[in-house]
C-alpha cells in the first residue's frame, strides 16, 4: 500500500482543516470588531435626521475652514479655524476629542490654548491616522461641529 495516495480520509482532513480555518479566522475577527466598536454616534438616528438639514445650513452658513496638524517633534497638536476671509476665529466655546477611528481606547481630550491664531495643545500622538472630532460654538449659538483626519507619521 501506498502511503502517498490521496484516499478519501485525507480529502476529508484536508477539507474540514480549510473550513475550519476559516471559520475560525472570522469568528477572530468579528470578536474584534464587535469589542472595539466605539458605539453609538447618536442616540436616535431618526431625530438627528429631522434637525440635520438645519444644522448643516446653519453651519455652512459661518463660513468656517478647520484644519489640524500635528508637530511631532515639538509634539503639539495645532488647530485652526478661519473664517470665509481666511481669517483666524477666536471661538468663544470648543470642545475637541482626538482618537483612533476603530477604538475609544486611545481617545483624547486636549487642553486646548489660544495663541497667534490658533488653538495648540502639548500631546504625545503615536504615529498613524486619527480622528478629531471638533465641536466650536459661535459667538451668536451657532454649532460648528467637524471631524478632521489627521496623519501622524512615524
Amino acid at each position: 500500500m501506498n502511503t502517498n495516495e490521496l484516499t478519501g480520509r485525507k480529502v476529508l482532513i484536508i477539507v474540514l482543516s480549510f473550513f475550519g480555518v476559516i471559520i475560525v479566522v472570522n469568528l477572530f475577527m468579528a470578536f474584534k470588531a464587535v469589542s472595539t466598536f466605539p458605539g453609538l454616534e447618536v442616540r436616535n438616528s431618526y431625530v438627528a435626521s429631522q434637525q440635520f438639514d438645519a444644522m448643516r445650513d446653519a453651519q455652512q452658513a459661518l463660513g468656517w475652514v478647520a484644519a489640524a496638524e500635528y508637530d511631532a517633534e515639538a509634539r503639539l497638536f495645532h488647530l485652526r479655524i478661519d473664517d470665509a476671509d481666511g481669517q483666524p476665529v477666536p471661538v468663544p466655546e470648543i470642545e475637541v476629542l482626538i482618537g483612533r477611528a476603530t477604538s475609544n481606547r486611545d481617545d483624547r481630550v486636549p487642553e486646548l490654548a489660544y495663541f497667534n491664531g490658533a488653538f495648540t495643545a502639548p500631546m504625545d500622538l503615536g504615529p498613524g491616522y486619527w480622528t478629531v472630532r471638533l465641536d466650536a460654538r459661535a459667538e451668536d449659538g451657532t454649532l460648528f461641529r467637524q471631524r478632521l483626519q489627521l496623519y501622524v507619521r512615524g
